[in-house]
């Protein structure tokens, strides 16, 4: 007996040892995590392709390889390719034996077109030496051919222009974070046979030379895409594009699709100007054109809309039948079943991202699995199940495997596993309340490492971007919750009223209340936090946010005195100037409810300039340079201000650096920065 005593007091000894040596997070901890990306299924269900970052702070040092898995876990994934950073997701060819995949192999500057056979053991095959790049491959159903994605080269007048002028007509000039020269996004094609030479698609045709002509903006990869996709009989393409580009300051730009024959002519149009849509992928019986459909603003609309499922029926192409009609809910990406009976969709409900269930016909919508903790995406059917990404906000993206409905998931891989059982991060922590506007709001708490529910620690206020956007319980290089919890913190995110997930009337409540109403909620649910829980100490706290929620910091100084101080990265703060500079069209005169020229309204009375004489909270601001977005001139405006007024404030400038700050460098002195301005105060 006293041999178990002691074989248990040797167990507990440990267990206290292990939580002992949990410590808080760094941000090496979050930065070098590996992340697996999305799962691409081969067409026999059998076998899962997907890229796994391994991060260094040398950009030049990062690796990005193909890995591969079983779908029924009979085998630890294994590393696929070498010598090669990927970009994007790999496709498989319609027998299985190939993958294709854009990626930067030895002295590629850029990306490239690569194939690799899976029959034999090698290493890719480069398809493409284009100057501009390649990317987004497709195979031809026969496998004969690869199609993808790259600009078009310079004119003739561009290449004979000794000038480095830069030229406009008409908006746009510029998008997020680059200027852009005129050029645009084709569609090419490259037969596989020996000394194939890629065809430019679009390069003669009066529909790509028109003035209003570009792809869909791709924000975080820069540029533009097509969506492109095969036809089928592999005899055509089909494509997302806009053709009014030019007219961004008096209309909308909705994306339609076109169908363009291989055998020449121009691009036939196939959906209506009353909507957007991206996305296309064809059914399996080849009859229907599935995609992501918005319906467009009219000129008296607010410009949020619903990313809804449609089906265009191929190839008459005789309107679009939404299939996720009634479900309030956005649909971010999907996949088709491999029996093509319904479609997995990624969406947002009730502040978590997770992945839904369609008909392919239409009607109801319904989870995969139930979820209570982390954030599910990019589902892809198998012959052993439904394969995903999950995340949490400390876990990066791992593949796991969906068995049934309601069935918890079994991992797939486990790449961050051992350095998890080193880091004490808490479970989140959820809650809602009825603000007195009447909503119910919901947020989401992280709490600090070491918790200790007795204590007291300082209130920081984190309300996300956007505002089209949701707090959850997600993985983050750029703002990641857990880190800036690290130091002692309870970090409350708020879903405020322009948030995504909680159907459109509340997405789109923002719209006509650009600041003051969903400020209200948050300093609202700052006050339900305390009240609720005792360790939070209300008499320290602080608020951070970027972007939109930059924006937030700047209403708040001049609105409440009830922070120590502020944290604003690319932050607005003027509505004129605002307006001027940034790369948007006419959705903000939408959001304002008036053209600039009448001032009054909410391009007055919810700018936060007017209210600068009330400044009185130290502010950390931060901006990149190349910010096209909420360009540099907010953040010099702000920094002016505080300056005149005498209050303590820092800014800090990353060059070459756009909306996000996303160089490891950049980012680990962005978050010590951040973390030591907190401090500072509270």
């Amino acid at each position: 007996m006293f041999r178990y005593i002691a074989l248990i007091i040797s167990f507990l000894a440990l267990t206290v040892s292990q939580v002992a040596m949990a410590r808080a997070v760094t941000h090496e901890d979050i930065w070098l995590m590996q992340r697996a990306g999305r799962p691409v299924v081969s067409p026999d269900g059998s076998r899962a392709v997907f890229s796994v970052t391994e991060p260094n702070y040398d950009p030049e040092k990062e690796v990005v390889a193909l890995w591969i898995s079983p779908t029924d876990g009979s085998a630890p994934p294994k590393r696929l390719s070498e010598g090669v950073k990927i970009s994007g997701s790999a496709v498989w060819s319609a027998d299985g034996s190939k993958l294709a995949f854009a990626a930067k192999g030895d002295g590629d500057k850029v990306n490239q077109i690569y194939t690799l056979d899976m029959t034999m053991a090698g290493t890719p095959v480069r398809l493409t030496t284009l100057p501009n790049g390649a990317r987004n491959p497709k195979w031809r159903p026969d496998g004969s051919a690869i199609l993808f994605e790259s600009e078009e080269e310079k004119s003739a007048e561009q290449l004979a222009r000794k000038s480095k002028a830069r030229i406009y007509d008409a908006m746009p000039v510029r998008f997020w974070n680059q200027w852009l020269d005129g050029r645009h996004t084709h569609a090419f094609v490259i037969d596989l046979t020996p000394g194939a030479i890629p065809r430019d698609l679009l390069k003669d045709t009066e529909f790509a030379k028109a003035k209003g002509f570009r792809g869909l903006y791709n924000p975080l990869g820069g540029g533009e895409d097509l969506h492109v996709i095969w036809t089928p009989d592999g005899q055509g393409i089909v494509f997302a594009a806009v053709t009014n580009a030019h007219a961004m300051m008096n209309e909308h730009t909705p994306a339609a699709l076109f169908h363009l024959s291989l055998a020449g002519g121009e691009p036939r149009r196939l959906t209506n100007i009353d909507a957007s849509f991206a996305h296309p992928q064809f059914s399996k019986s080849g009859e229907t054109i599935f995609a992501i459909r918005e319906t467009v603003p009219l000129q008296t609309d607010t410009p949020y809309k619903l990313p809804e499922l449609a089906a265009i029926d191929w190839p008459l192409a005789r309107g679009a039948k939404v299939l996720t009609a009634g479900f309030d809910r956005p649909v971010m990406g999907f996949s088709l079943t491999r029996d093509g009976a319904s479609i997995l969709f990624d969406t947002e409900d009730n502040g978590f991202a997770q992945v839904f269930r369609v008909s392919t016909s239409g009607g109801p919508s319904s989870p995969i699995v139930a979820i209570n903790s982390g954030s599910y995406g990019s589902a892809e059917d198998s012959a052993a199940g439904t394969l995903a990404l999950f995340q949490t906000a400390i876990r990066a993206p791992e593949l796991v495997r969906i068995i049934g409905n309601n069935e918890p998931h079994v991992a797939v891989t486990h790449f961050n596993d051992d350095k998890l059982k080193e880091l004490d991060t808490p479970a989140p922590v959820h809650f809602w309340f009825k603000a007195k506007d009447g909503r119910n709001v919901h947020s989401i708490m992280f709490l600090p490492a070491n918790f200790d529910p007795k204590g007291h620690y300082p209130l920081v206020l984190f309300p996300h971007g956007g505002p089209a956007s949701l707090s959850t319980d997600n993985f983050s290089t750029r703002w990641n919750s857990h880190l800036l919890a690290a130091p002692g913190y309870v970090i409350l995110e708020t879903n405020y009223a322009g948030s995504t997930g909680f159907g459109t009337a509340f997405a789109e409540a923002v719209e006509r209340d650009v600041l003051d109403g969903p400020a209200k909620e948050i300093m609202e649910a700052a006050s339900e936090a305390i009240r609720r829980f005792p360790y939070i100490d209300g008499t320290r706290q602080a608020a951070i946010g970027a972007s939109y929620g930059g924006y937030l910091m700047n209403w708040f100084n001049g609105h409440t005195d009830q922070f120590k101080c502020l944290v604003s990265h690319a932050g607005a703060i003027n509505n004129e100037s605002q307006y001027g500079t940034n790369d948007g069209g006419i959705d903000r005169e939408l959001r304002m409810g008036a053209p600039i020229w009448e001032k009054g309204g909410q391009w007055n009375v919810q700018s936060p300039i007017r209210y600068a004489g009330k400044f009185k909270t130290p502010t950390l601001i931060t901006q990149g340079e190349n910010d096209f977005r909420v360009p540099l001139g907010e953040s010099l405006t702000l920094f002016k201000i505080l300056e005149r007024r005498k209050i303590p404030a820092r800014l800090i400038v990353f060059p070459d650096t756009g909306h996000w700050v996303l160089r490891g460098e950049d980012s680990r002195l962005h978050m010590n920065e951040v973390a030591n301005w907190l401090k500072t105060y509270l």
